[in-house]
């Protein structure tokens, strides 16, 4: 089984029962079990944006985007999936100051375009500017581009169903 495989099984199998127990402890749609097409469509959606990009970028992608949104689930699963992927505590925790941090040399440039094109594609502050899609197509092939855009909307969708149905951390 890839890694890729083995992620994606893992994900749907948590992200299933995670969405049950939250459902029944916050009195709000079991998402998975209320639209199972759809789930399963988002979950062939992250697998397919994960593929060609490094484990280890696509978790500080989804934790800066989880923290953008709020949503608690999210950054808890990310976080430790980041561990998993041999992300070191210091880079999890200075994600949310990715700027600052990447003056002393904790994030490459690359990662640095991906995390300022999370931002913009998250917070659409009057759509992506210039700047910020020139500097990550320097950094990125066209094909990884593409790859890194599909995961910033694939986990702000995850994002916002998990607020929305009030998943809780560490549960599932």
């Amino acid at each position: 089984m890839t890694t890729t495989t083995a992620t994606t099984a893992r994900t749907t199998t948590t992200a299933a029962t995670a969405t049950a127990t939250a459902a029944r402890q916050t009195g709000r749609v079991d998402f998975a079990k209320a639209a199972p097409k759809a789930f399963k469509a988002l979950i062939s959606l992250d697998a397919a944006a994960r593929e060609g990009l490094d484990p280890a970028l696509v978790e500080l992608v989804q934790i800066r985007s989880s923290q953008l949104n709020n949503c608690a689930y999210c950054l808890h699963m990310h976080t430790t999936d980041a561990h998993k992927a041999g992300e070191s505590d210091e880079r999890i925790a200075l994600v949310g100051v990715w700027e600052e941090a990447g003056k002393g040399g904790f994030y490459t440039e690359k990662e640095q375009a991906a995390l300022a094109l999370t931002e913009a594609v998250t917070l659409l502050p009057g759509g992506v500017p210039d700047e910020v899609y020139e500097r990550a197509a320097r950094h990125f092939e066209e094909r990884e581009l593409a790859q890194l855009i599909a995961l910033i909307f694939t986990i702000n969708s995850w994002n916002r169903i998990a607020v929305t149905t009030r998943k809780v951390p560490g549960q599932g």
